[in-house]
């Protein structure tokens, strides 16, 4: 068990010295602060006749890192970088009203028959299910 207790405390040690990881810890920090999940999911907006809006977001990420040792007296000095890159894209928002929920794309229109066809799915849905809502509605003979 103290092996175990001092290997760990080695490798953190090792963890410890290396800049780039320091480096890579902050820009990850800095990314952590910018994009959360209120981002991605935004904060409901109630408007004065009753419908609630949820806005949507895509966000894409990309982060690079890279640095190395130079030197030849120890401590070596450390040259390094880092950077990353945040898109933020609005794509649709939830639309909620008397207790029904629509997606309202924000994006272009679809281009190809399958993007269309996946897009008239939900109102197909809700054309069968009043159809079949009426028919029940209607007195037998």
């Amino acid at each position: 068990m103290e092996e175990t207790k001092d290997t760990m405390n080695a490798m953190d040690t090792k963890e410890r010295k290396r800049p780039l990881n320091d480096l890579l810890r902050i820009t990850m920090d800095k990314v952590h602060e910018m994009v959360d999940t209120n981002t991605i999911v935004g904060e409901p907006i109630a408007t004065p006749d009753g419908v609630t809006l949820i806005p949507i977001s895509r966000v894409s990420l990309g982060i690079g890192c890279g640095g190395g040792d130079y030197g030849k007296v120890q401590p070596k000095d450390f040259g390094g970088g880092s950077g990353a890159g945040v898109k933020i894209e609005p794509v649709a928002f939830l639309v909620i009203k008397d207790g029904t929920t629509r997606v309202l794309p924000v994006a272009m229109p679809a281009m190809t028959t399958l993007d269309r066809v996946v897009e008239l799915v939900p109102d197909l849905v809700d054309k069968v299910e009043k159809y079949f809502d009426r028919k029940d509605e209607t007195p037998a003979e």
